[in-house]
């Protein structure tokens, strides 16, 4: 590991966001590749029925938790007050608060959700996974303070070591009761175990109830665009499942599930290096007169896509391969899944360096109308897909919506001056061309998806 630092030494922003990157790049890698090798093992102890229940179970956590984000994180990153003890220690207390509330919220919910689903396990295993919240609410602010100076290593080390101790108890539960508890308890293992690392072993000041009226009113004013943002978020990355749901079998959405676990790759990778690299880097960049900072950050928009892309095609080409090579005959369909949500995330990828502007230059209105428009085109196109041909009608909508929110995309790019149309042109020629020839290719088995 140390040789991401001798390979991109200075403190420079260029060597600051490479080396950033490197780190974000290792620990999401590594922390898929351990999530990939439990998938594997579980899919011989527990039935597709479960990864449905659980991907069920998973659409309320996250949708509570993004229904609630104030947007802590992006606030911390981008404020002039992003270092002040007072204003840390503010937004700390208002994520303990939040983190009690949604666990308050998941076990209100358990009842009306296990009887619209028919589902009784869905009043125990919500409230259980749900107090994962809690639990996350007291992470210390170290950890934004870390991405805030691009300085991420020690907490990608400890990330990982948290979610491999975590997918441990996940497998040793599985082998032992071969039960969907096993994926509840990774949550709740590998949550208890981040925040004790985190506590224990990132520097700085230990945080402490705090409650700063100016603080808490930038956070606020801030994040109320943040937290309407994330509902809408919540409807485009948890949508699907909550939708398709009721329109599929638990089997069949269990199936569903793994082919977008393993196309969501690269995606979740290049949200997770946007998204924790760009505030600071837009930042700078802003203060550059001379527009050098512009130019390298071309170089490396560039450089992202290409990695990014190159993943997403790699997938799309070798998908139903894959899903043979890997699965038993049970999971096999998940082969045309991983093939068609890989192909719909090129237009995706494309536009995906742009987004972070806005939050960087305090525009969270923009960011929110963004999501809005993405999440209603999403779930409208999914919605009128799976009525009409139930997974891969689905499919199809989803698709559409991605190019469909495109134009919206540059809208928000050009309005703060980070539009690169010569990005976006080359690679629509390529990777699209590409993207068809896969779709093609593998129609007979994307063909079978159908009812």
């Amino acid at each position: 590991m140390s040789a991401v630092t001798e390979n991109f030494p200075g403190t420079g922003l260029v060597k600051r966001a490479m080396r950033g990157s490197a780190w974000i790049v290792l620990g999401y890698t590594g922390g898929q590749a351990m999530r990939f090798g439990a998938n594997l093992i579980l899919t011989r102890f527990l039935f597709p029925e479960a990864f449905g229940l659980m991907a069920l179970v998973t659409v309320f956590v996250v949708g509570l938790s993004m229904f609630s984000d104030l947007g802590t994180a992006p606030s911390i990153a981008r404020s002039p007050r992003g270092d002040d003890p007072d204003f840390l220690n503010t937004a700390w207390t208002i994520q303990v608060i939040r983190g009690g509330s949604l666990w308050i919220a998941s076990c209100l919910l358990a009842w009306p959700v296990a009887a619209f689903y028919g589902e009784p396990a869905l009043l125990y295993l919500l409230p259980i996974t749900g107090f994962s919240m809690v639990i996350a609410g007291f992470d210390p602010t170290r950890i934004e303070t870390a991405h805030r100076h691009l300085a991420v290593a020690r907490v990608t080390q400890l990330d990982m070591i948290s979610q491999g101790i975590g997918i441990l108890a996940m497998i040793t539960v599985a082998i032992a009761y071969q039960s969907v508890f096993a994926l509840v308890v990774s949550s709740l293992v590998g949550t208890t175990v981040r925040l004790w690392l985190m506590s224990r072993y990132l520097p700085g000041d230990r945080n402490r109830f705090r409650w700063e009226p100016e603080a808490a009113k930038e956070l606020m004013q801030f994040g109320k665009w943040i937290f309407a943002s994330t509902v809408c978020a919540f409807f485009s990355s948890q949508g699907d499942r909550a939708i398709l749901a009721k329109a599929l079998t638990f089997s069949l959405l269990g199936i569903y599930n793994i082919g977008y676990f393993l196309a969501s790759f690269p995606i979740l990778l290049g949200q997770a290096i946007t998204g924790r690299l760009l505030i600071p880097i837009y930042r700078e960049t802003a203060e550059d007169a001379s527009g050098q900072s512009w130019r390298k950050l071309r170089v490396m928009r560039f450089a992202l896509t290409a990695g990014l892309l190159g993943l997403v095609l790699c997938l799309a080409f070798t998908g139903v391969p894959l899903v043979h090579l890997l699965y038993d005959d049970r999971y096999v369909a998940a082969g045309a899944v991983l093939v068609a949500v890989s192909c719909i995330q090129v237009p995706i990828v494309i536009g995906l360096s742009y987004e972070h502007a806005a939050l960087a230059a305090g525009d969270s209105r923009g960011y929110f109308w963004l999501a809005f428009l993405r999440a209603l085109t999403q779930v409208l196109f999914l919605m009128i897909g799976a009525l009409l041909d139930g997974l891969q009608g689905a499919l199809i909508g989803m698709g559409l919506a991605a190019l469909v929110i495109y134009p919206v995309i540059v809208w928000l790019a050009r309005r703060h001056r980070v539009w690169d149309p010569l990005h976006d042109l080359v690679y629509a020629v390529v990777a699209g061309a590409l993207a068809l020839l896969a779709l093609w290719l593998n129609g007979s088995a994307l063909v079978a998806l159908g009812p």
